[in-house]
Parts: C-alpha cells; sequence; structure tokens
C-alpha cells in the first residue's frame, strides 16, 4: 500500500506501458521523419558540388579555348597550325558539352539540369554569345582543314570575333557561378534549420517524457518503496504481537516482491550503495550487461564498462551526486565491447533513518544516440567542411592578389613616383639663360632619368614576364636572375644542374616563379648579400629549386612569430603559394651564414 491508499495493480503498469510505448514511438517517429527529411536534402544536395565547379571550369575553358584561337594569329607554320586546329577541337568539344550539360542535365557528369529561373535567363542572355564564339571555332578549325590551306589573313575575322565576345562570356558565366554558389549556400542554411527544428522538437520530447513518465514513476517508486520498506520493518518488530501484523508483513512483502517483478521486467532498476556496492540489480538490466555474479561487493561502475575512463566517470558520477540525484545520458560499454547508452536517473533515498541507498532508473538509448551521431556525422562532413574549405580557398587567393598588387603600386609611389617629382622640379628650375648651371642641371637630369628607367624596369619585372607562358619556369627564372643581377649590381646565377625543360601547369609555373622572385628580392633586400645562386634539378617525380644567399642570415624561429612587416608576410607568402601546388618549402638560415629556401614541387607523370 502506498500513502495514498492505491496499490500498484496491473492498471498501473499498463498504464506506465502505454506511456512508455507512446514515448518511444514519438522519439522514433521524430527519428524516421528527420532522417526522411535530411537524406532527401543530402539527395537534393548531392550534384550541387559538381554543377558549381562545372560552372567554374567553363570559364577556365574560355580563356584555354580563346588563347589556343590567338594562338593561330602568330603561327605560321602549317604543322603548329594543325596542332593548334586539335587542341582547339578538343577545349571546344569540352567546352560545348559543359555549356549544353549546365542547361539540360548529364548524368556522366552528375549534372540534373534543374536549374532555377535566374540561372536559366543568365543562360539565356549567355547563349547567343556561346553561340558566336562556337561559330567562330568551328569556322576557323574548317578552314585550317581546308585543302589547299589558305593563308592566315583568312582566319583574321574569326579570331576577332572569339576576342570580342569572350569578355562577355565570361562575365555572365562569374554571375552564374556566384548563383550557383548562392543557391547552394541557401539549401545548406535551409537543412541548418531543419536540424535545429528537429532538434528541438527532439528536446521537448525528451522533457515531457521527464516531465510526465521519468520523473512521476521515480518519485511513485521512491515513495513507494520508503512505505514497504517501513512496513516491513513494523511487521518484523510486531510480529510476534498479533496474528493480524503478522498477516499485514506477509502482505507488504507479497507486494514488495511483485513490484521488485514488475520493475524488473520493465525498467532497467538497480539499487547501489552511496560507495557504488551493488545492492541490487533488476533482470533486464543484468541480461543487457549479461551480468550474472550476484556479488554484493561489486562495483557497480565495472558492471556497466569495461573501459577505464568510462568506470572513471560513472564513479565520479555517484560520488558527486549521491546526496542531490542526477538525471542525463551515459555511456557504457558491456563484456562483448558494445557501446550501450543510457538515460539514467540516480535517486537518493533511505530505507531507514541510519542507511542510505541510490536507486538506479534507466532506459536504453543506443539506437537513438547511434541517428544523432550520424546525423551529425553526416552534416559536419558533407556539407559544413567542404563548403568552409571552399570559402578559404576562395579568400586566400583573392588575398595573395592584393598583396601582388600592393607590392607593385607600392614600388611604383615609392621608387617611381618620387623620382618623376624629382624630375618635374629639376626641369622647372632650369634657366636657359645660365648656360653654366643648365649643363648641371642637364647631367644631374641624365642620372635622374636612367634611376627611373631601371625603377620603371624593376616594377615592370615584377609583373608576369611572357617568357614564363611562352617558354616555361627555366626561361623565365633566368630572365628574373639576368635582370636583377643588372639592376642591382649582385652576382645573382641560375645552375640548373639537370637541365630540367619540362612546361608545368599554368598555376604550377606563376607560383614557383612567384616563390623564388621572393626569395631573391628577400636576399636583396634584406640580407646584404652580394652573391644569390638559384640551383634547379629533378627527377622522375619531384622537382627541387633552392635559392643560396651569403648575406647575414636571421633566426627563422623569429620569423615564425613576425604579424606585420615585409619579412614576415614574405614567408607567409611564399607558404601560401606552396601549398596552392601541393609543393612543399623548407627555410634554412643561420646569423651570419645566408639563408637557403629550397621548394620540394611534385611532377605528374
Amino acid at each position: 500500500m502506498t500513502k495514498n491508499g492505491n496499490s500498484l495493480d496491473q492498471r498501473t503498469f499498463d498504464r506506465l506501458s502505454r506511456l512508455y510505448i507512446i514515448a518511444l514511438s514519438t522519439i522514433a517517429l521524430s527519428v524516421l521523419v528527420s532522417q526522411i527529411l535530411v537524406r532527401k536534402h543530402l539527395n537534393d544536395q548531392q550534384s550541387d558540388s559538381s554543377v558549381i565547379n562545372v560552372a567554374g571550369r567553363q570559364r577556365m575553358l574560355s580563356q584555354k579555348l580563346t588563347k589556343e584561337i590567338v594562338s593561330l594569329s602568330t603561327e605560321n607554320s602549317l604543322p603548329k597550325r594543325l596542332l593548334l586546329k586539335e587542341k582547339i577541337k578538343r577545349t571546344l568539344k569540352v567546352w560545348e558539352l559543359s555549356h549544353q550539360a549546365l542547361q539540360k542535365g548529364n548524368d556522366s557528369l552528375g549534372l540534373p539540369g534543374n536549374n532555377s529561373a535566374i540561372i536559366q535567363k543568365k543562360f539565356e542572355v549567355l547563349n547567343p554569345t556561346f553561340q558566336i564564339i562556337s561559330d567562330a571555332s568551328k569556322a576557323i578549325i574548317e578552314k585550317i582543314e581546308n585543302v589547299p590551306p589558305l593563308p592566315l589573313s583568312v582566319f583574321i575575322e574569326d579570331i576577332e570575333r572569339v576576342k570580342e565576345n569572350e569578355g562577355h562570356f565570361l562575365l555572365v558565366m562569374d554571375q552564374i557561378v556566384n548563383q550557383y554558389d548562392l543557391e547552394a549556400d541557401a539549401k545548406v542554411n535551409w537543412l541548418r534549420t531543419l536540424e535545429l527544428l528537429l532538434t528541438a522538437f527532439t528536446i521537448l520530447i525528451l522533457l515531457g517524457e521527464f516531465l510526465f513518465i521519468f520523473w512521476p514513476t521515480a518519485k511513485s517508486v521512491k515513495a513507494t518503496l520508503a512505505d514497504l520498506l517501513i512496513a516491513e520493518k513494523k511487521a518484523k518488530k510486531m510480529a510476534f504481537d498479533a496474528d493480524e501484523l503478522s498477516v499485514s508483513k506477509e502482505k507488504s512483502i507479497k507486494e514488495l516482491r511483485a513490484l521488485s517483478h514488475a520493475m524488473d521486467e520493465t525498467l532497467l532498476f538497480a539499487r547501489i550503495t552511496p560507495n557504488g556496492h551493488l545492492v541490487h540489480m533488476g533482470k533486464k538490466f543484468s541480461r543487457l550487461f549479461k551480468y550474472t555474479n550476484f556479488s554484493k561487493s561489486a562495483n557497480f561502475s565495472e558492471i556497466l564498462s569495461i573501459n577505464e575512463k568510462e568506470q572513471l566517470v560513472i564513479e565520479n558520477l555517484i560520488a558527486k551526486y549521491k546526496k542531490t540525484g542526477w538525471q542525463g545520458e551515459l555511456k557504457a560499454t558491456n563484456i562483448d565491447n558494445h557501446d550501450v547508452w543510457l538515460e539514467m536517473a540516480i535517486i537518493p533515498f533511505h530505507p531507514t533513518d541510519d542507511k542510505s541507498e541510490l536507486l538506479i532508473i534507466a532506459s536504453e538509448i543506443t539506437e537513438r544516440k547511434a541517428a544523432q551521431l550520424e546525423i551529425a556525422r553526416l552534416t559536419k562532413d558533407s556539407f559544413e567542411e567542404k563548403m568552409n574549405q571552399q570559402k578559404v580557398i576562395s579568400s586566400k587567393i583573392i588575398e595573395n592578389q592584393e598583396k601582388e598588387q600592393n607590392r607593385i603600386a607600392k614600388d611604383v609611389h615609392d621608387g617611381i613616383g618620387q623620382m618623376l617629382t624629382g624630375l618635374k622640379y629639376n626641369l622647372e628650375s632650369i634657366d636657359i639663360k645660365d648656360i653654366d648651371k643648365t649643363a648641371s642641371k642637364i647631367e644631374h637630369l641624365k642620372a635622374l632619368t636612367t634611376n627611373i628607367i631601371k625603377g620603371v624596369r624593376t616594377a615592370t619585372f615584377n609583373l608576369t614576364p611572357p617568357e614564363l607562358s611562352d617558354h616555361g619556369i627555366v626561361p623565365a627564372i633566368n630572365k628574373l636572375t639576368l635582370e636583377l643581377g643588372k639592376l642591382t649590381g649582385k652576382q645573382i646565377v641560375l645552375f640548373n644542374k639537370t637541365d630540367f625543360n619540362q612546361r608545368l601547369d599554368s598555376l604550377a609555373e606563376i607560383n614557383i616563379y612567384r616563390i623564388v622572385q621572393e626569395a631573391i628580392n628577400n636576399a636583396i633586400k634584406y640580407a646584404d648579400s652580394t652573391h644569390i645562386l638559384v640551383s634547379m634539378s629533378h627527377s622522375e617525380n619531384i622537382l627541387s629549386v633552392v635559392v643560396d644567399d651569403n648575406g647575414k642570415g636571421f633566426d627563422p624561429d623569429k620569423v615564425e612569430n613576425i604579424k606585420n612587416g615585409d619579412g614576415g608576410m614574405g614567408m607567409t607568402f611564399m607558404r601560401e603559394r606552396i601549398k596552392y601546388i601541393d609543393g612543399r618549402l623548407f627555410l634554412n638560415s643561420e646569423i651570419g651564414k645566408g639563408t637557403r629556401v629550397t621548394l620540394n614541387i611534385p611532377l605528374s607523370n
């Protein structure tokens, strides 16, 4: 009997069963709905990265096509012209295929073709320009294949049509890529909102279960057990006084056994001492953790987990909340080394005035927890990481472009600008009536003009040299060393140890050139060096470029911590460049003994 005189009969347990079925069904339904919605959105988003990649590649292909067509205007050799024609054919084929696939879809490229109305309108604007370039390119190919061969002047009009329309194509294509990116971001934001709503809904369900099922049940069980234990104590004390009390005692014991049996079959139930030793464990609990040795000296944390860290967490929970109680999620590991997640409550109670115990009431939530972890993993790995990586790469590219422009602007403003200002004032001060002073000033103006010419050549040389795009990295670095040697008066030498002469990807070549240029400029500006040696060597898979100088050197550990100043930013610039081409950069320097910068770049077979 309870304090209110209500027995825990079958109706009570039927009610608890119904409540548990409703609660677990609600949780299962919410997880199922969230899985369906998330997976549907994942399927919709699966092709977004392919669409953005192909759309971005269209810009590169149009530039490549234009470059190859423009190259015809300077190529008089028929065999080379035919070779260029084959390149144009291949580029045109891929360009046209990608353009049509972006609009109508293509299974092999993973493009669905379900563009928004905005993107469709932009393609409507772009298609006439695309057609002009395509027709001009095909006309050029047809004229090259003409027998007998036609003169170069026949291609000029078609080449001009391609050049005139390329800018408009790139502009509209940029808008399309940006729109694809915006729409992908919108879908990701929608998924985040959906995930937040589903998480909030699940939390509300759990809160409702706690308020209307677990907590009332725990209170009821606690009160009932306390009453039964008190009744048992009084029955033992009064057993010798009256048979009626003996009957009451037997009845109370039967009710206690019935309650224990019901709890064993419906709940993960256990009783432990405040020190964490087992007093009693329900059958369902023991079956879950395969515990058969019901020794009262057993440690409850060791029954729940074979993992020492998890055992320590359980022991700390018992020690911390043995007086106040606790409820929450707990990870355990059974003897088969399988993870088990529990929604567990620790409830302190006092069966007697001088004795205290802890009630453990739990439910298994392993499948629900696995589903939550899977949703979190899919969301993080499949979307946020890819989009954040794309944004970081884009920002780094823009940042380095700005650095290049700022450095050139600084060279022009601080050097050439000031010298031109001085030249202007000297010219204005010439008095042709004073022949002697005029002659002296003219000599001074000659020297100043020479310095201006050197400054212009230096600033111009900081831009990409034509040798790099026309002949490759070796001729470009060779000219770099020769020109800087003439401009600065220092001994700057290129030594190609293995006669490397391969052409690399344009991105790789420009980044290698910029890193070598930065290393030489650092040796000139900051190291006070007189001799600089650039050596190149290669194997089947690696190209190695080493820049040595005999300057004053520095402490590399201090440069790592520099956030401002040309030296620190120069090293950051070089490291960011080498990352773009999957290479490695090594810096070795010692004060008074010079500096060595080594680049190792992988060569594709």
